[in-house]
Formats: C-alpha cells, sequence, structure tokens
C-alpha cells in the first residue's frame, strides 16, 4: 500500500508538468554543467541507508565506506537520508519540493511513466553525452557488456543511470524459504517441498512447540512482499505479478492459482500458522521474529537472513540451526517454476543526476569512479590491509569482517567498509559472494534456491517507450492496489474467498488485459532488436 501511494503522488505530480524541458535535458544539460567549477565544496546525495548498514550506524557519514569514497574521490558529500522503509514516500515529498539534491540513488525504472518521463519532466538528466565525455569506466563496461548495456536504456536509447549490476549469475539468487531444522529433527519431521507438507511441519510448530506465528515475512513496502518472488504462490503455477507462460505474458493475480492460493493462505491464517501480523512485518520486525523463536519459517536472504540469524540464535541454543528449504511445490516430485531471481541490472542502487544540479560533470566522475579497478575493489572490498588483503592473488576478507571484534554478522560488517553486501554505482563481484557465505547453510541456499525452472518464466527487463510506461503505470497503480487490498482481505478473512471472481472482474475493469498487451508489444520490439 505504502509503495502505491507513494506511485500514485508521483503521478498527480507529474501529471501538472509540462514537457518543455524534454529538449532541455540534452544539449543544454551538457552546456550547462560543462561551466561547472572542476571542483566544488560539496555535492549532495539522497539515500536510503541500507538495513545492514544502518543497524549498526545511524547515518552515511558514519559508515567508514562513505568516509573512504570521499576521501579517494576528492569530493565532499551532503547525504540526504529518508527514514527506513520510507523511500518511496520521500521521494514523493522531495520531488514535489523541487528542492532536488545532486545525485538520487532511488529505482528509477519503478517511476511512473518510466524513467524517460522522469528525463522529460525535468527530474533528472539524460546521461549519454556526459557518460561518453567523463564516464570512460562505465563506458568501457557497457560496451563490453552489450545485453546489460541494452537494459539500462530507455526505449529511446538514453542512459538515466550510473547502475548497479551483478557481475555473475550466480549472485542473481539470494532468496528463498527458510526453515528451522532442529525444529523438524525434534519433531521427526523431514525437511517441506510441497505445500501440503508445509502444512504439516507449520501446524506441528504451532501445537506442538508453542510457536506464536510459525510463518512470517515481510509485508513491507507492500502486502505480501516477501512472497514477490515466488514463494509459496509458485507452487499454484503462477507469480503474483507479470510472468511468462510459453512466451505469452501473463498476470498471476487474476489466474484461477491465485484463488487456490489465497484459499491457502486464508486457511492457514485461520489456523494460526501465519503471522498475524503479516501486513506490517518489516525487516526489524522479521529479524527479532526469526532470532526470538517466535517464528521458524520465512523466506528471506542467504546474507542478510541465514548468515545474521544463524551465529544469534546459536549463541543461545547450540542446537539452533537455520537451513535453506526449497521452493514449495503441489505434488511430490515436481520442479519449482518460480523462485527469486534477480536481473543483472535490476533498477535498484541506481543513481541519477537531477536537472537542478549544477555539478553533473563533478557527480559524474564521482560515480564513473565505481566502475574503475581501484573503485571496484573498494566498492566490493573495501581498504586494502584492514577489510581484506591479497592472499595469492586472492582479495580475502580479514578477520574484522568475517570474525568481527564486535559480533557483528560478516553482511553487517562488509556494509561498514564496501557495498558488496547491498546495493550502489557498481558491479558486483562474485568473490564477495564466495567469502561471506561462511555457513554451509549458505552455500546450499543458493544451490537449491537456484533448482527450479524460473529462467523459463522470468520477464525480460524491456525498456518501453514514455507513451507506454505512462499508460502502465497508470493501470498498475490502480491494479495492484487492488490486487493487494484483495489479498489481505481474503487472507485475513475479511473478505469470502468466494469474492475472488469479483475482483478479478474489477481488475478487469482496470483495463489489465491492456498492461499484458503493452508488456507484450514490448516484448516482441524487443526480439526483433
Amino acid at each position: 500500500m505504502m509503495r502505491q501511494k507513494a506511485y500514485t503522488g508521483i503521478m498527480l505530480l507529474a501529471i501538472g508538468v509540462g514537457l518543455l524541458t524534454a529538449c532541455s535535458n540534452s544539449k543544454e544539460n551538457i552546456e550547462a554543467v560543462s561551466e561547472s567549477k572542476s571542483s566544488t565544496s560539496k555535492l549532495s546525495y539522497w539515500a536510503e541507508l541500507n538495513g545492514n548498514a544502518g543497524s549498526v550506524k545511524p547515518s552515511f557519514q558514519d559508515v567508514p565506506f562513505f568516509q573512504e569514497w570521499q576521501k579517494r574521490t576528492g569530493v565532499q558529500l551532503k547525504f540526504l537520508q529518508p527514514p527506513a522503509n520510507q523511500a518511496k514516500e520521500a521521494m514523493n515529498v522531495l520531488l514535489a519540493s523541487g528542492d532536488l539534491p545532486d545525485m538520487m540513488e532511488y529505482e528509477w525504472n519503478q517511476f511512473p511513466g518510466g524513467p524517460v518521463k522522469a528525463i522529460h519532466d525535468g527530474y533528472i538528466i539524460r546521461l549519454n553525452e556526459l557518460i561518453d565525455q567523463y564516464a570512460p569506466n562505465l563506458k568501457k563496461f557497457l560496451k563490453e557488456h552489450p545485453n546489460i548495456d541494452k537494459q539500462i536504456k530507455t526505449d529511446d536509447g538514453s542512459y538515466y543511470v550510473f547502475p548497479f549490476i551483478r557481475g555473475d549469475d550466480q549472485l542473481r539468487t539470494y532468496q528463498g524459504p527458510i526453515i528451522r531444522k532442529d525444529w523438524l529433527d525434534e519433531l521427526g519431521l523431514a525437511m517441506p517441498t510441497t505445500i501440503d507438507e508445509w502444512h504439516t511441519v507449520l501446524q506441528a510448530f504451532k501445537e506442538k512447540k508453542g510457536i506464536e506465528a510459525p510463518l512470517t515475512f515481510l509485508g513491507v513496502p507492500s502486502a505480501l512482499f516477501g512472497i514477490e518472488g515466488g514463494g509459496f504462490v509458485g507452487a499454484y503455477g503462477i507469480k503474483k505479478s507479470f510472468y511468462l507462460d510459453e512466451d505469452h505474458v501473463k498476470f498471476g493475480a487474476i489466474e484461477p492459482g491465485y484463488k487456490q492460493f489465497l484459499a491457502t493462505f486464508h486457511q492457514w491464517y485461520k489456523e494460526g500458522l501465519i503471522d498475524k501480523n503479516i501486513a506490517t512485518v518489516d525487516t526489524k520486525t522479521m529479524d527479532a521474529n526469526m532470532m526470538s523463536g517466535r517464528s521458524g519459517a520465512t523466506i528471506w536472504n542467504a546474507g542478510a537472513g541465514l548468515g545474521k540469524w544463524q551465529p544469534i540464535v546459536q549463541a543461545k541454543d547450540r542446537k539452533a540451526q537455520l537451513e535453506p528449504a526449497p521452493y514449495p511445490v503441489l505434488k511430490k516430485g515436481e520442479k519449482p517454476k518460480f523462485s527469486q531471481r534477480s536481473y543483472a541490472y535490476e533498477g535498484t542502487g541506481g543513481v541519477a543526476i537531477s536537472s537542478k544540479s549544477k555539478h553533473a560533470v563533478e557527480a559524474v566522475k564521482l560515480l564513473d569512479y565505481g566502475y574503475g579497478p581501484e573503485g571496484h575493489m573498494l566498492f566490493n572490498f573495501g581498504v586494502e590491509g584492514t577489510s581484506y588483503k591479497w592472499v595469492n592473488g586472492y582479495p580475502t576478507y580479514t578477520d574484522l569482517i568475517l570474525q568481527n571484534p564486535d559480533k557483528l554478522a560478516p553482511a553487517q560488517a562488509l556494509a561498514m567498509y564496501s557495498r558488496a553486501s547491498y546495493f550502489g554505482p557498481f558491479v558486483q563481484d562474485i568473490r564477495y559472494m564466495e567469502q561471506v557465505y561462511t555457513l554451509p547453510q549458505q552455500k546450499k541456499a543458493v544451490q537449491i534456491w537456484s533448482d527450479t525452472d524460473v529462467d523459463r518464466s522470468i520477464l525480460p527487463q524491456i525498456p518501453k517507450t514514455e507513451l507506454e510506461n505512462a499508460e502502465l503505470s497508470s493501470i498498475m497503480n490502480d491494479v495492484t492496489t487492488l490486487v493487494d487490498e484483495m489479498s489481505l482481505k481474503i487472507i485475513l478473512g475479511v473478505e469470502s474467498v468466494d469474492t475472488f471472481d469479483r475482483y478479478v472482474r474489477q481488475i478487469k475493469a482496470l483495463q489489465i488485459d491492456r498492461a499484458i498487451q503493452i508488456q507484450e508489444q514490448a516484448l516482441e520490439r524487443d526480439r526483433k532488436r
């Protein structure tokens, strides 16, 4: 709901802004920024502080990585930091104010109307000429990786961000079901693989161990956020959002399988097997649930979940053991159709330069640093001699990261000295994951969660025209709001499962078929490129 309010707010703002600035965002911007001074006292940078870092330090300026980044580039930064889990609402307010910082780290591909509209409406600038002239590192990388180059441009060929890029396919899967294996052993239960087996396990957690919320998952920033990757809902052959089925685009929330999923989760909720607070569970709440033993299963990350929770629960109970579980299916032996699988470029962590910046050249040079050899090492491994050292030609994290004296989890410690455990303007290095996933459960997790058919059903990153983006965003703002409301009402029992068909008619009336058509025509255009 929070996400949709933010998006709707941005749309209302965007409607009132003319397209007069559309032409000025290329040549005129280049002319303006080229007149800027070679150095400036301070640049402003808007971003949400990642949870791994935020759990240790309250602000960007307190984090050693950001101090080192400024030191190496000679650029001072003034950080503007929205409250945790409120980035989209805060961005709405920021854009309304018109007082924009030099740089904004945000999910610009989710902007209503798409990033091309954000450019045309005068919020951010087109970066093509700036990258060509002042970003040799990013320019070189994109030339060597044409498939990624295609993903980070709009349909009209405009660059709009300095992107976060996953540099290896193994980095694209990092999330899945997690369960208390020691409780399974204690109760004489096998690792669940089907929906029925999961029901049996959660029921045992509730009735035999007295667990208050056997299954918990994120409900923030939107309803059922924790299952967006396909957990549980994927067992019914669909995703909650768009996906590919035999090369045709479908929207899962109107498919019969979604009704079956909602019926199942309603029954589980009624039986007390699902966290009663599913609409408001954020990362801090989920951490507390899993570390305190209030919950015994969830869907979350190998790093921020398994890696963070296991040492803490084991410190309390030596027998405590968290393990990755396969994505659930309906029939024993089936291969999961869906799982979390990100794109090399997903949109998260991309940094755009605002149209109000008088220091765009300096901002481009700062952001380009992360794609060069020295910046790559800083962003992925931190400071040599402090957070890593070279061992036989391999950048090896020190005990400050892997055996932190302050008892920080590796992902938390690493967030102090690098950005490898989350996002930013750089290319993520596979050698980060090879080391930070120190627990056998983490290494096993990547294999288990990757053993799905998701690559057949994932909808590619497809650039769309400004008109397509505007129409799609307008439709999906209303559709997603209705789907989230419908889903919660049915699961919580406020509405009967039988009302699902009525909701589908409402979603159809909101032109979901036109949204599917837009996705398909963009997909067809992309295939012909």
